[in-house]
Formats: C-alpha cells, structure tokens, sequence
C-alpha cells in the first residue's frame, strides 16, 4: 500500500507536498552512508545542523540571471540571436522575454523543478520536517533550538512567497502530508490571494518574534554565519510582501475575477482596500527600525588613501558598491552564492587579449530603453528636463574634457551627455570610463565598436545594445597578463535598504501621505548626487508641481525605484505588480548597431526585437498543464 502512494505522490502537481523522493537522495549530504533515515537525521546536534543548511540551499540561486527570474525574462537586458546552449547555462528566461512561455513545459519551472527552475515545493518539505524533528537531539541547546526554529520559519516563509510572486494563489503547506494519505487529501488546492499573504506575514511574524532567541538583530559571527536570517531580514520580506499584495496586480483587480476553485471560491478579491497600503506602510516603518537599530545604512564610499577619491568617483563607487562591495552595510539579506558568473556576463572585454581568452563576455547587455531611464544631471527624466535637448538626443557629440565621466574627443550621441551619476555608474557604454581598483590611473577607457579591445569579436559572447551593466562589477576584478581573470564574489542583495526605503515612501504614498516620502526618496537622491525632488522639480521640470499631488509623485517614485533598483531582478517584478507591464513589455526593444566600425554608423539605433506581452496571461506563471491532469483540484492561471 505505501509503494502505491509513494508512486502516487510522486506523479502529484505539488512536488514537495505531495512527493515523497527516496530517503537516500534527501539525506545525502547529512547522514552518514547507507543509514539514510530521520532519525539519524537528527540523532544530534551536528546533524541537525547539517539539515538545518539542507534547509538553506532550497533557496532559489538568484545571484545568476540565468536562474533569476526577475533578470533576462523582461525588458533590462537583451542578448544575440539565435542563443546557443554554450551561451548561457540556461536560455529558458530568454523565451520567456521572447513570449515563448509554454504549459506543456513551463519555462524557469520552479513549481516542478524543470526549465531552469527548482521545485520550491521540495525546499518547503525540507524545512516541514526540519520543523517537525528539531525536538530530537538531546545535545541542542534550547537557545540554538529556538533560533533555528525561527530561521526555518524564515525560509519556509520565502519560499512560499517566492512562489506566491511567481503563480499568484498557491496552496499553503504548513505541515507534510502523511506517506498514508488518501488520494482526496493529496489533491490540494490554491487558497485566495488574501489567506496566502496572511499565512506568509504570521509566519515572518513567528520568525521575527522573540527578545533574545530567535533570529538575531545581526549577525555577529562574520566567519561562519553570513547570509544567515536575521530579524530585519524577516521583517523586511514582510513589508515587500505586503506592498506587493496592496499594489494594483492584487489589490482590486478584476482582470481575475474568473479565477476560481472547482468549487466557485475566488481566488482573487476584485474590490480595492486602502488599509492594505496602510498595513504595508506599518510593515516598511518596521522594517527600517529594526535594520537601522541593527546598524544597517545607505552605504557611501569612504576611500583610503591609495584610491581616488574627487567627488564624481566617491559617488559612482557609493553607487556600485552598494551592491558589489561585500557584505556592506547597506545589506539586509544576502545569497552566498557565487557572483563570479554574473560578474564575468556583465562585464566588457577591458584589455587587449581576445575576449575568449580571459572569460570576459559582456553578453548582459542593458536595453537602449534602460539607458533612456535615467534622469538627466537635473535629477528629472529627460523627457521633462527643459533645459536639456530631447529632440536631438541620437545625434552625435564631441565630448569635451569638462564631461569627465567619458573620454576627451571621443564621439557618442547626446542621449549620454549630462546625465545623473547612476547612469554612469550603472552602465558602461562606447566612450565611456569605468574605475576599477586595480587600475585607478587612469580608469579604463571602454571601446566598443567593431574591432575595438570591448567591442564584438565573434559570434557570440557580446553585447548586442552597445551597453554593458557596469553596476554589477565589483571593482577588484583584474585581468592577469597572461589573460586569465580574477573576481571578488559578493553577495547577491536579496534586500538593501535603499529597496526598503523606496517600498516605504510608495506604500506612505498610496495611504495619502505626500510629505513622508519625499524625506525617503531625497535620502536615495542625495547617495546618487541628485537634487531634492522638491529643488529637481521645481526649477528644472517641464511639470514642476509633479510632486505635490498623489498622482504625480507615484509617478516619481515609480521612476525613482526603477532607476535605483536597475539591473538588480526588480524591474520585471515592479512592471508586473503596478500592472504597467502590459504596456512597457509590448513594446521594441532597441540597442546600438554594434557591428559597425565608424561613430555614425555604430551610434545608430537598431530594432532588436518587437516584444510582446499578452494581458493578462503573461502576469504570472502557468502551473504545468499535466498537474492538473494529476491533481483534478488545481486550475490553471487565467488566460492558459
């Protein structure tokens, strides 16, 4: 009779639920050979431990674009067509961009496990029976007990809204389905909206809880326990969380009013609650005390004597290190793992040697839309800035030596003249300068057109818009003189501050509060080198009372988080959830003709692709088609 359920439950749609995989092949890495049972598991405090890390690596790699779905599945990057498989580890976000998604075999599948993706329904088993054996070894300390307890309260919680993000209603797991379940019991089904979030705050709530046991303030041990959760950590999923279920995707939204169990429950409230954004706002509040209170800040680069330190360099080196410099200040909770893959995409080819040879690819390429993004010198879009010359933004330019973020006497198009520093400490462009610590004087001078040391060489491993994410290159990468390459990882933001403070001032906003938001946003602004909104708007804004209705400032702050946020896997998830995806992802995509070897020619725009995004089908993950066929309790996302 078991075997019959074990084969039942591994056929079933909710894998981590409803599968019950072999104990050896769970158990491999925490017990010792062939004694593979719970048991042994958690004999002892070592080997409670060793699950309690098991536990750990159910967390989705977003540290690799490949495998982050909020990176090459939108609008930020583009790449070469046709991709090979020596390309990429994995070209499934690239067909979802391309509008390829599929049922029959989902791409980045993080409900099965395939297309790239990982079954988080098996994390959220591990951390099940984590949370139903950690009474068993009798050498665990009850402080550490309770610790871990709340850690795996954590993780449980994020995987859940990980796939809450990704599919909309799931079904909550809070406790493991029995080896000797009935048939009915298995086929669960997705719970609305308004439970799954309420599940998932009480359990960051559980996590967060406690004076002196439970998660910690911060991490103390800098050797053995970084990336760990942390109480801010909680918190702080808690309040993105809650601004995403108060944004317009979830909050009274009719587009799926349809979407309803077998038995008529809507999975979908339709009607719009303010106090949602209230209840979010009070989340962010939280949040940020409790990291500020940790010591957690904006960071700001303090250079030491031996690197350079004018003002236009300490500000672009705030920028980047923000989120390249490891284990900053600014972080509140981190991957572990490798950032040397994303470094090594991202980054132009910088010396001489052939591109192949020292591994630097350059391939992550940001969209002409992204370089449009940013605000001018002014801090306001260069659409309102009347001051700074729109119309003629693809014509050529001689940059001249007081334009000290590009190269004296080079030539590139006005859209890169006069610009806010985050444009140029986020992307690296044909006549820009990137700083890197092993080669302060001078910066490196990127060079991009046909034949030039960053420019295209072969068929594959370039940049396809002439851009380069210079913001995800931490500043000690070095090419040896034999071409080999050298990178300092560190650790993927899973959450900064600077996010926190940007949910705060959009939920404050949305409450009715237009005063609040500004001290956030101006904080933001100020580690940028950007005026005041209040000066930015005023003096230099086509628009200048913008922000001083509720209107108007959501536009700013929507711009401003896009801006802040670029090229960390935000974007396509805020496009989804201000429901402004249907617009801004059914539109061209467009690069550089990076082919070409003369200014004229390379500096001319280029239609890469026509991409399309099908409302409101596109909004969310379909669920494979042969679970439904499984489990006859599941229904499928509206529009699939």
């Amino acid at each position: 009779m078991k075997t019959f359920f074990k084969t039942y439950l591994i056929l079933s749609a909710l894998v981590i639920t409803l599968v019950m995989p072999s104990c050896k092949k769970s158990f491999l890495d925490i017990v010792p050979d062939n004694v593979p049972t719970l048991d042994n598991a958690f004999a002892n405090r070592n080997e409670a431990e060793k699950y309690l890390y098991t536990c750990y690596s159910g967390l989705p790699n977003d540290a690799s674009p490949d495998f982050n779905p909020g990176m090459n599945t939108g609008d930020e990057f583009w790449v070469y067509s046709p991709v090979q498989a020596a390309d990429y580890t994995s070209l499934e976000p690239f067909n979802i961009a391309r509008g390829l998604q599929s049922k029959v075999n989902p791409a980045m599948n993080y409900w099965d496990g395939s297309g790239g993706g990982k079954s988080l329904w098996l994390g959220i088993r591990n951390c099940n029976i984590f949370l139903e054996n950690i009474d068993k070894p009798i050498d665990l300390q009850p402080y550490e007990k309770e610790r871990w307890i709340a850690e795996v309260k954590f993780l449980k919680a994020y995987l859940h809204w990980y796939l809450f993000r990704m599919y909309g209603p799931i079904p909550i797991v809070d406790k493991n389905l029995p080896i000797d379940a009935s048939p009915a019991s298995v086929k669960v089904i997705r719970q609305p909206v308004d439970s799954v979030v309420n599940y998932i705050s009480n359990l960051l709530d559980e996590a967060a809880a406690g004076e002196g046991t439970g998660l910690p303030d911060k991490i103390t041990s800098l050797s053995t326990e970084l990336g760990r959760a942390t109480k801010p950590a909680a918190l702080a999923i808690k309040a993105r969380l809650l601004v995403t279920a108060a944004s317009p995707l979830f909050n009274g939204n009719p587009d799926f009013s349809n979407l309803k169990n077998k038995d008529g429950q809507a999975l979908f409230n339709p009607v719009y609650d303010v106090t949602k954004w209230q209840r979010a706002a009070a989340a962010c509040k939280a949040a940020i005390d409790a990291a500020e209170a940790a010591g957690v800040g904006l960071y700001k680069f303090a250079p030491s004597s031996l690197q350079v330190a004018d003002s236009a360099t300490r500000i672009e080196m705030s920028i980047r290190n923000a989120v390249c410099e490891k284990w900053n200040k600014e972080l509140i909770f981190g991957s572990t793992a490798s950032t040397r893959y994303l470094q090594m995409t991202a980054c132009p080819n910088l010396f001489a040697a052939p591109q192949f040879d020292n591994g630097l690819r350059g391939q992550l390429a940001p969209t002409l839309k992204m370089a449009e993004l940013f605000y001018t010198k002014n801090g306001v879009p260069i659409t309102e800035d009347k001051t700074w010359d729109y119309a003629n933004r693809y014509v050529l330019k001689t940059i001249t030596a007081q334009d000290s973020a590009m190269q004296n006497g080079y030539q590139t198009v006005g859209l890169h003249f006069e610009r806010e520093p985050r444009f140029y400490a986020d992307i690296a462009f044909d006549g820009s300068k990137m700083y890197m610590q092993s080669n302060q004087k001078p910066p490196i001078n990127i060079q991009s057109k046909l034949e030039q040391v960053s420019g295209r060489k072969q068929t594959l491993y370039y940049s396809i818009s002439g851009y380069y994410t210079k913001k995800l290159i931490n500043w000690n990468l070095v090419v040896g003189p034999n071409g080999g390459t050298t990178t300092e990882n560190y650790a993927w933001p899973i959450m900064r501050l600077g996010d926190l403070y940007l949910l705060y001032a959009e939920a404050l906003n949305e409450s009715g509060d237009l005063e609040t938001p500004l001290i956030y946003l101006n904080r933001i602004r100020d580690r940028a080198g950007v005026p005041t909104v209040e000066s930015a708007w005023t003096n230099f804004s086509t628009n200048p009372g913008k922000y001083s209705t509720q209107a108007g400032l959501r536009d700013i702050i929507h711009q401003e988080r896009l801006i802040e946020m670029a090229f960390e896997g935000s974007r396509f998830w805020d496009l989804k959830r201000w429901k402004m995806a249907a617009n801004l992802l059914n539109a061209p995509v467009y690069g550089w003709n990076v082919g070409t070897k003369t200014f004229a020619d390379y500096n001319t725009r280029l239609l890469l692709f026509n991409q399309t995004f099908v409302s409101p089908r596109d909004y969310f993950w379909p669920i494979k088609e042969t679970n439904l066929q499984v489990n006859t309790n599941l229904v499928q996302n509206t529009g699939w």
